[in-house]
């Protein structure tokens, strides 16, 4: 028998591991997904495991149909929905433009749970966008002007050597908002709550509108 010519490919088929954690049960959940989201992202924070509890999976489609993902952080949220900030001319941005429906996705391993978040995106409004910007460490307000996100770069010193030339034109100065950053409001139609449980049979309860009323199914796993 040959030698598998790839010695280095991990068997990741076999990798096993139960889930004991918790469960989540449909007489104790909040009948309100906004209640059962601020619920569980609480308990992410107290979790000394959880490093960045509210670091979420944005994935977004262009007109094309064409899928990205990536991780970007939430920086609020209410009844009116989910916010996050980045440059506007990042593909993110662009695949909103094209197509505003987006997925959010928020893991937290260390309690065997996540949250799907699915809905619409919109710029929110400029006075928002920079009293938010205006709250953020000066560094990453330098940053936010130094990377033109997403286009190509010749090399990391260009983006390092910009960056040191902002930092030279603010010195003593006042940070404004770039034109090319904003916020989003990511407003959900639907909300889908996962509990890892033994056996891979999972509680899974998706939160969606109808008319105005947010219905309660358990979906089976």
């Amino acid at each position: 028998m040959n030698p598998d010519p790839r010695p280095d490919i991990l068997d990741v088929a076999s990798f096993r591991r139960d889930y004991r954690f918790s469960e989540l049960r449909r007489d104790g959940a909040d009948p309100d997904p906004f209640g059962q989201f601020a619920r569980w992202l609480a308990e992410a924070a107290a979790c000394p495991a959880i490093v960045e509890p509210n670091a979420m999976t944005l994935s977004t489609a262009s007109s094309s149909g064409e899928v990205t993902s990536r991780m970007v952080l939430l920086k609020g949220y209410d009844r009116a929905g989910l916010r996050f900030f980045t440059n506007t001319g990042s593909r993110k941005a662009s695949q909103i433009r094209e197509n505003p429906r987006v997925s959010l996705l928020f893991y937290w391993e260390p309690l065997e749970r996540q949250i799907q978040v699915n809905g619409t995106a919109s710029l929110l409004p400029r006075e928002e966008t920079e009293a938010y910007f205006a709250s953020r460490p000066r560094g990453s307000r330098i940053g936010a002007w130094a990377s033109r996100q997403s286009e190509v770069l010749p090399d990391r010193e260009t983006l390092d050597r910009r960056s040191a030339e902002l930092e030279q034109e603010y010195e003593g100065r006042e940070i404004p908002t770039p034109p090319f950053w904003s916020g989003y409001l990511v407003v959900p139609e639907s909300l889908e709550f996962w509990q890892g449980r033994s056996n891979r049979l999972h509680d899974r309860l998706r939160y969606r509108t109808e008319g105005g009323v947010w219905r309660i199914d358990r979906l089976s796993p």
